[in-house]
């Protein structure tokens, strides 16, 4: 097939600035955890999430395959697993830790 290059042609032709950062992309997404994933590794079935925030098993299904989520619900759902939720601007220059409150100080 006229004008067809492999996908290793291809490959050879990003430059190499472009493909380190790329797996460091790929790198830093593969340590993320879906939701559903945490729940499993944190050794909890959605039924005791459910529980723990006073809704239906359905309900915690729907929120481990939504894209986006409100941050109070993912801080509700961590807690949920016995953690606490942190979230952190990066910059070039920075890391700076984002205040959002927590349910202990709504209290």
């Amino acid at each position: 097939m006229a004008g067809h290059r492999s996908f290793q042609e291809l490959r050879k032709a990003i430059p190499s600035d472009r493909r380190e950062r790329n797996r460091r992309e790929t790198r830093a997404l593969l340590k993320a955890l879906a939701l559903f994933e945490l729940r499993q590794v944190r050794g909890k079935s959605q039924d005791e999430i459910a529980h723990e925030l006073s809704v239906q098993q359905p309900a915690v299904a729907k929120m481990e395959r939504r894209d986006d989520i409100y941050v109070s619900n993912l801080r509700r759902y961590v807690e949920a697993l016995g953690g606490r939720l942190e979230i952190t601007a990066h910059f070039p220059d920075a890391i700076v830790p984002i205040s959002l409150g927590s349910s202990e100080s709504a209290e």
